[in-house]
């Protein structure tokens, strides 16, 4: 237990270190502007280059797995969509819930933690998982929020807008390089590697901090009725959904399967709350379901590590059929 929390506890704790902070010095939250910018468009990036440039290239096509992840994810979208519809009547509102019981905090958390639990076979699918669930993320959102709007939905303008979404995104532009490189076995000059292992480097420790101000900056106001049960379906069903669906697909192996376990097991994202605020809908809830969700994925993710650990989760449900 004690090498569990060793591997869990640093991750947590910058989380609560930036909380802390954000609570102790009253800056606004302006100030975060240039930190969230060097975070997404510089060196998580730079990650994410760094981790699929070095993979194999052929890992990076094992589309059952993509099919098996992204399903599962898609499966919690809608139960959550669910609770949503029956707490609210209302399908904008369902849809932000929807990515509170459905969008792990992938970006913040996901590499380092997978990496440091699992090691260098966890880089393909940590990868993979990122890409897929953030398209399926991407393309949802602007669909429901249309539909849900009232007016007319102007497909053609909302099909432009989830492309715009997808193929510019920052970390699917650097899967894209990192894919690219890796095919080409690209090996950047001595001063470029350099940075790009600075860059990735710091991506872990200041998306963290960064994660555990900004929620910090959001004052806790309410809590909604359905918000245990967001919060069961993205700690707890999401990653059993995602043991089940790749356990019937087929054998993936050890790492590829509890990585994609551990990164559905991970709490609400940040992005719950951008996409809230983007859409002037269910705003303060989001930053709540944010908050829930981080304190408690403590206690539930880092059992999960400890079931890792030791060996108690096996790899595969056996279907009896």
């Amino acid at each position: 237990m004690g090498d569990v929390l060793s591997l869990a506890m640093p991750f947590f704790g910058l989380i609560f270190l930036g909380f802390f902070c954000g609570k102790l010095v009253a800056y606004p939250e302006e100030g975060l502007k240039w930190m969230n910018f060097f975070i997404i468009y510089v060196s998580l990036p730079a990650m994410m280059f760094k981790l699929v440039s070095a993979a194999p290239v052929e890992q990076l096509t094992n589309w059952p797995f993509v099919l098996g992840t992204t399903l599962s994810t898609l499966l919690a979208f809608v139960l959550a969509f669910g609770v949503g519809l029956l707490s609210t009547r209302d399908i904008r509102m369902a849809t932000v819930q929807s990515v509170a019981g459905a969008y792990a905090n992938i970006g913040y958390m996901g590499p380092g933690l997978t990496l440091a639990a699992l090691g260098p076979s966890a880089i393909v699918p940590t990868a993979l998982i990122f890409v897929f669930d953030n398209t399926l993320h991407f393309t949802l959102v602007p669909f429901l929020m249309a539909l849900g709007s009232g007016g007319q939905m102007r497909v053609g303008q909302t099909v432009w807008f989830v492309l715009k979404r997808v193929l510019t995104h920052p970390f699917n532009i650097a899967t894209a390089l990192g894919l690219l490189a890796a095919s080409t076995h690209f090996v950047a000059p001595a001063p470029i590697e350099t940075m790009l292992v600075f860059l990735k480097n710091a991506a872990a420790p200041c998306a963290l901090f960064t994660l555990g101000v900004t929620v910090a900056l959001r004052p806790l106001k309410t809590v909604p009725v359905e918000l245990p049960a967001l919060v069961g379906i993205k700690l707890v069903l999401h990653p059993l959904i995602v043991w089940l669906v790749l356990s019937w697909l087929g054998d993936f192996g050890w790492e590829w399967t509890m990585t994609a376990v551990l990164m559905a097991a991970l709490p609400p994202a940040l992005n719950v709350f951008v996409i809230a605020n983007q859409y002037k809908v269910y705003v303060e809830q989001a930053s709540t379901a944010i908050l829930v969700g981080t304190v408690l994925s403590v206690a539930t993710v880092t059992g999960l590590l400890w079931l890792m650990s030791n060996h108690l989760l096996p790899q595969r449900f056996v279907w009896p059929w």
